[in-house]
């Protein structure tokens, strides 16, 4: 735990994939210290003329994006370390993508940890046990 989930505007390749997942992986379990074993990622590819923003193609606008929210229980992170992994993240993908188009948007969300789990166990479960 947790899980990301991420849109890119840029053409698949393997190599790709794996700039992506070793960025996060990094800057998840170094600034929100998270285990590497039991994060998740899912990325999805949308090409710049399918993704839209200020309603101009981002073609158009001759820039990159991107979008990932992340899933984390409440209470495990502070706000600074939310902010410095925003930061981060935001530089790392204008490293590998380059020409980031500034509405490119992170979303950390903070899930009771009741409502969240994995292997069929809550947070909350794993927590009192």
């Amino acid at each position: 735990m947790p899980i990301l989930n991420v849109k890119v505007s840029a053409q698949k390749t393997p190599e790709l994939v794996n700039q992506i997942s070793e960025l996060l992986l990094d800057l998840t379990t170094r600034i929100l210290k998270k285990k590497r074993e039991v994060t998740a990622i899912a990325i999805d590819f949308v090409a710049r003329d399918s993704w839209v923003v200020g309603g101009r193609l981002l073609s158009e606008h001759g820039k990159n994006s991107f979008y990932f929210d992340i899933k984390i229980t409440d209470e495990t992170n502070t706000k600074d370390e939310k902010a410095a992994y925003i930061r981060e993240a935001f530089a790392g993908f204008e490293r590998i993508l380059g020409d980031l188009h500034e509405e490119s948007y992170i979303h950390v969300e903070d899930v009771k940890a009741a409502s969240y789990g994995y292997g069929g166990r809550t947070q909350e479960y794993r927590y009192h046990h």
